[in-house]
């Protein structure tokens, strides 16, 4: 059972797995606070927004529309989306899955 099991780890990857999960939310949170930190308040800066990103917004009627609050996600996503791709690249775990000729 316990060999079962041990074998289940090695061939699913599960290690890597939980490594990558774990590396993955570190990462996220160092992004975040680049973000949250220095992007947005720079960017804010040059929309001439004085004080947080987040903040802005547009009235329209009694609806409120919070583009400064998905402008500021959308960043975050996309400097994730760039340190991941970099990443891989840069430790050549793109070539890992591909099988040997």
């Amino acid at each position: 059972m316990l060999k079962d099991f041990t074998d289940f780890i090695r061939k699913q990857g599960v290690v890597g797995l939980a490594v990558g999960f774990i590396l993955g939310g570190a990462v996220s949170k160092l992004v975040s606070a680049i973000v949250n930190d220095i992007i947005n308040p720079l960017l804010g800066i040059v929309l001439n927004r004085t004080g947080e990103l987040k903040s802005a917004s547009l009235n329209i009627g009694s609806a409120r529309i919070m583009w400064g609050d998905f402008l500021a996600v959308l960043i975050d996503f996309l400097v994730i989306a760039l340190v991941v791709y970099y990443g891989v690249k840069f430790l050549g775990l793109d070539k890992l899955d591909k099988p040997k000729k």
